[in-house]
C-alpha cells in the first residue's frame, strides 16, 4: 500500500533550508587559567596574548579567562583540579611538575643553565619528549614549557655574596624539593610559603628573605620590607601550562592544536617579555631604595649547590650527566 504523500511539505522544506544556510553552532568551550603572580607582571601580560590568539584562532569557540594572584587557588590547587577533569590551564614549571614526575625537576635545578639560550637543546630532545609522554601518563598535558621566567634572586637586609652569608638564612621557598635541596645545600634554612603569604610574611619576620625574579619581587612589593637585592641568579626557570589529561582528551584535534601552537607562542613572547623588561626592572627596584649587591661569588654558589644533584634519590641514575650531555651538544 502506498503511502500518502504529506498534506504539509512546505514547513519541511523550509527546515531543511534553514539547516543548510544556518548551520547549528559548533559547541564552545570556557578554560580557565590561574597563576599566583600579579596582573603587572610579564606573565600575565603573557597569558592575555594567549587568550586572545585562542579566541581569535578559534573563532571564538575557545574562550580562556585569566585569574591572577591566586584567585583560582595556589598553584597545587590548580593542578589537582586540572588532574581531576576540571577545564582549568595551570601555570607550572618543572620544580612543581617534579611532585608528579621527579626527573623533571632537574630543570630547576641551580645553575644549570649557563646561557638561557641553551635550554631549546633540552625542549627539542629525546628525552624531553619522553617526559612529556611521562607526565600525560601521570595525569597531564602539558601546553607548553617554553617561557623564560627570570633569573630568580635574593632579597634580604643584608647582601648575599657567598656561601657564608646564606648561614642561618630563613628563606621563603615555594614547596618543592628542589628548593629545599638547594637552600640546604647552601647553609640556609628554607622555609614554605604559598606566594600569597610572603608579604605579609616578611612584613611579620617569619622569613628573613625571599627569593623570586625581578618581575615577582615588584609585582609583589616585597621591596617595600627587605632593602637589599643579591643578584644571585640560582635559578633560570622556564615556565608553562599544563590541562588535566581527562579534559584534554574531550577537545576536539582542531582545538587541541590552537592550544599547542599558541602555547608554543605563548612561551617565545614571555621570554621576550622577560628579557626585555630586566633593565627597567633593575631602575625601578632601585628608585625604591633598594641596594644592588652584585659582587657575587658564583664560583662558590655553584660548587656548594652540585651536591644537589646527587642527593636526589627519586631522580634516575645518570639524569644530571644525560642534561649536560644535551646542553653540551
Amino acid at each position: 500500500m502506498l503511502s500518502r504523500p504529506s498534506r504539509h511539505p512546505l514547513p519541511l522544506l523550509l527546515f531543511a533550508v534553514i539547516a543548510l544556510v544556518c548551520p547549528l553552532k559548533a559547541e564552545t568551550y570556557t578554560l580557565k587559567l590561574g597563576h599566583v603572580q600579579s596582573s603587572e607582571e610579564p606573565i600575565h601580560k603573557s597569558f592575555l596574548r594567549f587568550a586572545k590568539g585562542v579566541e581569535d584562532r578559534s573563532e571564538g569557540r575557545v574562550l580562556v579567562h585569566v585569574y591572577e594572584a591566586s584567585a583560582l587557588g595556589t598553584n597545587k590547587e590548580v593542578y589537582e583540579l586540572a588532574r581531576l577533569g576540571a577545564s582549568v590551564i595551570a601555570n607550572v614549571d618543572s620544580g612543581y611538575l617534579s611532585d608528579y614526575l621527579p626527573d623533571v625537576g632537574i630543570l630547576t635545578g641551580p645553575y644549570l643553565l649557563q646561557d638561557i639560550n641553551d635550554y631549546k637543546k633540552v625542549v627539542e630532545s629525546a628525552w624531553y619528549r619522553e617526559q612529556m609522554d611521562n607526565l600525560y601518563e601521570k595525569g597531564f598535558k602539558v601546553i607548553a614549557l617554553n617561557g623564560y621566567f627570570g633569573a630568580r634572586h635574593i632579597i634580604s637586609a643584608k647582601p648575599i655574596r657567598n656561601v657564608d652569608d646564606f648561614a642561618g638564612l630563613q628563606i621563603r621557598i615555594p614547596p618543592n624539593i628542589i628548593w629545599v635541596q638547594t637552600f640546604r645545600s647552601l647553609g640556609a634554612n628554607p622555609t614554605t610559603l604559598a606566594w600569597s603569604e610572603v608579604y605579609s610574611g616578611l612584613a611579620q619576620g617569619v622569613v628573613d628573605a625571599a627569593e623570586a625574579p625581578l618581575g615577582s619581587i615588584i609585582g609583589s612589593r616585597l621591596y617595600e620590607h627587605q632593602k637589599v637585592l643579591s643578584t644571585t641568579g640560582h635559578f633560570r626557570p622556564f615556565v608553562g601550562m599544563v590541562m588535566g589529561r581527562r579534559y584534554w582528551e574531550k577537545l576536539p584535534e582542531d582545538i587541541r592544536s590552537i592550544l599547542l601552537e599558541e602555547g608554543e607562542s605563548w612561551g617565545d613572547v614571555l621570554t621576550g617579555l622577560t628579557v626585555s623588561a630586566e633593565q627597567s626592572q633593575r631602575y625601578f627596584i632601585e628608585s625604591q631604595g633598594v641596594r644592588i649587591a652584585e659582587d657575587i661569588d658564583y664560583a662558590s654558589l655553584r660548587e656548594a649547590t652540585r651536591s644537589v644533584y646527587s642527593a636526589n634519590p627519586d631522580w634516575s641514575p645518570g639524569l644530571y650527566e644525560k642534561i649536560q650531555g644535551i646542553l653540551e651538544q
